[in-house]
């Protein structure tokens, strides 16, 4: 008969055991934590993000509240007055004004324009590869070039492209296209979509290939023409893609300063100078960093509106439709 012994049970170490043993894995574990929750990858973007971002945010804001000058003087605390003075200054408001009417006017053709080109593209079936790389390759321009292309070769007077063309229509060729505070927005208006829309574009093209074959080919087969499977399937289905480049588009033009530097330098008269233009024409011509910061922090509340009101009037707009 064989008799059976309750097995030992394992010793229970002791407390300081259980101290080194502790102390010894700890490096271990905290590298482990910071491995496994990618802390350890995302460490130098935020170190960066911090620094070039996060840091100046807080700086500008501090000096939007002084009198801080760029030759190192003054930066007494003035509280609200710079903030004051801005939202009370007419020239302000006109570049505000100016910064929001480059907006409508051109965001609204480099949507259109980024769909109908996009629809195109998708169309085609011959040499397709040229169609896309032609629409797109005047995005991958820089500023400088484009500017300069248009300002010495499109709109000068007489000889420029644009009034050839007017010539050869029977009109007047005699238009300041970036003299004339009548046609100089329109001008930079006109640059803006030739060199941007390649944007739209290709997120237009994207969201058509992944439109489903069959739909077209199921109302193909019920007797839909082009313009209702347009109608009735592409444009319902890039609905959100429409809401993604509008946003992107208004956020986009209401940052413009580029264009407008180079080609009309703000003028004529002011006609055309961005809240930008004139941010840095406070801060680096007028030596007034305090001011300049106040007034790019009320731009900065602008845009920030904008990007959050707008997607949400969006989502009300598409759950009202459902």
């Amino acid at each position: 008969m064989t008799t059976l012994t309750p097995s030992a049970a394992p010793a229970r170490p002791t407390a300081g055991t259980g101290r080194a043993a502790g102390t010894a894995s700890r490096p271990g574990a905290v590298r482990r934590g910071w491995t496994e929750h990618g802390l350890v990858f995302v460490a130098p973007f935020l170190l960066v993000y911090g620094l070039f971002l996060v840091w100046p945010l807080i700086s500008g804001l501090g000096m939007s509240v002084t009198s801080e000058n760029i030759t190192g003087t003054g930066g007494e605390y003035v509280g609200l007055d710079n903030y004051a003075e801005a939202l009370a200054d007419p020239q302000m408001w006109s570049s505000l004004w100016n910064t929001v009417w480059f907006t409508v006017l051109s965001t609204v053709p480099l949507v259109a324009a980024g769909l109908v080109l996009a629809l195109l593209a998708h169309q085609l079936r011959v040499v397709q590869w040229l169609w896309r790389i032609s629409w797109f390759a005047p995005f991958l321009l820089p500023s400088g070039v484009v500017c300069l292309l248009f300002s010495q070769m499109i709109f000068p007077p007489d000889f420029g492209l644009a009034d050839q063309l007017l010539t050869a229509v029977g009109l007047d060729p005699g238009i300041g296209w970036l003299s004339d505070e009548r046609y100089a927005m329109l001008s930079i208006v006109l640059t803006t979509v030739w060199w941007t829309v390649g944007f739209n574009f290709l997120l237009y093209l994207a969201a058509l290939q992944a439109v489903p074959q069959h739909l077209y080919e199921a109302a193909e087969l019920d007797g839909a023409g082009a313009w209702q499977r347009l109608r009735l399937i592409t444009l319902p289905l890039l609905r959100r893609t429409t809401g993604l480049v509008l946003v992107l588009q208004v956020l986009a033009s209401l940052k413009i300063f580029d264009q407008v530097y180079l080609m009309t330098g703000g003028g004529p008269d002011d006609s055309t100078r961005p809240i930008l233009q004139y941010v840095y024409q406070q801060g680096f011509t007028g030596y007034r960093i305090g001011y300049a910061s106040a007034v790019s922090y009320i731009f900065f509340a602008l845009v920030l509106t904008v990007s959050l009101v707008q997607p949400w009037l969006a989502r009300r707009k598409e759950e009202a439709g459902k």
